[in-house]
């Protein structure tokens, strides 16, 4: 009998650990990119905190770049001048370099 080739082949016949399974589909799918900038965005507040999520309007990530939109212009003046900071906090967060720029609305 022929062992399946499958990247997903497991130790155990058809039986595989989960977590082995949703890393395959994830990278057969190639959602890799996608989810970490879903996790960037939903990761805003934790990492900012409560204060700078209060006045963020809006977040999201196109093309490795960050766009925050905020309603105070003096947080978006502090904010840019850290904005490198803001960029290495978020990728940490992540535990990957999806964020490359940073730009406040």
């Amino acid at each position: 009998m022929k062992k399946p080739s499958s990247p997903i082949a497991s130790r155990q016949g058809d039986i595989i650990p989960l977590k082995e399974g949703l890393e395959a589909l994830v990278k057969a799918y190639r959602l890799r990119g996608k989810l970490n900038e879903v996790t960037v965005v939903s990761s805003w507040e934790r990492v900012m905190g409560k204060a700078v999520a209060l006045k963020t309007q809006e977040v999201y990530v196109n093309q490795g770049r960050l766009f925050v939109r905020l309603s105070s212009a003096p947080l978006k003046h502090e904010l840019v001048m850290a904005k490198t900071r803001v960029a290495e906090l978020i990728n940490a967060e992540v535990g990957e370099v999806v964020v490359k720029e940073v730009i406040f609305l």
